[in-house]
């Protein structure tokens, strides 16, 4: 199939083109700032420019489109109303999408979209949703804008949402790349109390999920998360110590976080059962990968 990938020089997209690419179909990746040496990112495009959705759609008459772009700045994109502007061009390509003959749109949502329960999993089927921020406001009226659209257009959908991320290129000031940075310097790493519990998903086994829910069948809302819960403060513990360096960790040294979920892990069962994916990391081997790129980036700068 010709699949094109939005954001692809994301922290995923550059793992979902790259399996998308493997597994034999054509790729047009598309970026507002490509990354040098990504093979399958060919197209450099602002999507929030007026019409650049349609024009691109029209080039190129993909088969199936996975969306991965929206307004991720690290500490912004909660409140940022480049949110809006987001929902009105996601569904702009949308309709390019279905005018062009595309037979399956899959696009990014978020675990934010879901009332979390105080105890237990998300399940897509049996969770309420909830408004928190904007952010998660404007995906969750994406979600609910496209399950209409694409039904009375024929068109099949997949939304993914995704949880907790780490890995190579994340925002160096995201929990796991702090720390990380902080250790492999020599330098204590403050964290919160970190009592919370979080699903933390390597990017790559992320950006991989999602390639293979693009191309899957499965439609609706499916969960993309490793399914196992952790502790923020046993995340840093166990970043300490595989970097042998566990005296650096500084519990408590961070004010928690007001109104903080205590818990967000997902039900996987969608993902493991209907889709087919399992992820390659483990959490152990996952933050040593996540580790061992920080410590790269600290040889070369």
């Amino acid at each position: 199939m010709k699949v094109l990938v939005t954001g692809a020089s994301g922290l995923i997209g550059q793992h979902a083109t790259a399996l998308l690419h493997a597994s034999g179909h054509e790729v047009i990746g598309a970026a507002h700032l490509p990354r040098s040496g990504q093979a399958f990112v060919s197209r450099a495009i602002n999507l929030l420019e007026d019409g650049a959705a349609t024009r691109l759609v029209s080039e190129i008459k993909p088969d199936v489109v996975l969306h991965l772009a929206w307004s991720t700045g690290h500490g912004i994109f909660w409140h940022d109303p480049q949110n809006l502007a987001w929902l009105a061009r996601t569904c702009e390509l949308a309709e390019a999408a279905a005018d062009y003959g595309c037979r399956r749109i899959c696009v990014a949502g978020t675990c934010y979209e879901y009332a979390f329960p105080a105890e237990g999993d998300c399940h897509e089927a049996t969770t309420p949703t909830a408004n928190h921020f904007l952010y998660d406001t404007a995906k969750d009226a994406c979600r609910r804008l496209l399950t209409n659209f694409c039904m009375a257009r024929g068109m099949s959908l997949a939304w993914g949402r995704l949880f907790h991320l780490h890995g190579p290129n994340e925002h160096p000031k995201r929990l796991v790349a702090s720390v990380a940075r902080a250790l492999v310097r020599g330098e204590p790493a403050s964290c919160s109390s970190g009592l919370v519990v979080r699903d933390y998903m390597h990017a790559r086994d992320a950006g991989e999920a999602m390639a293979a829910l693009a191309i899957s069948p499965i439609e609706g809302v499916v969960n993309v998360a490793s399914g196992v819960g952790a502790t923020i403060a046993s995340i840093a513990t166990m970043l300490g110590e595989l970097s042998g360096r566990p005296n650096l960790i500084r519990l408590g040294a961070l004010p928690d976080r007001a109104d903080e979920p205590p818990r967000i892990v997902a039900s996987v069962s969608r993902l493991r059962q209907e889709v087919g994916f399992t992820p390659r990391f483990g959490l152990t081997d996952g933050l040593a990968d996540s580790l061992a790129y920080w410590s790269r980036e600290a040889v070369n700068t």
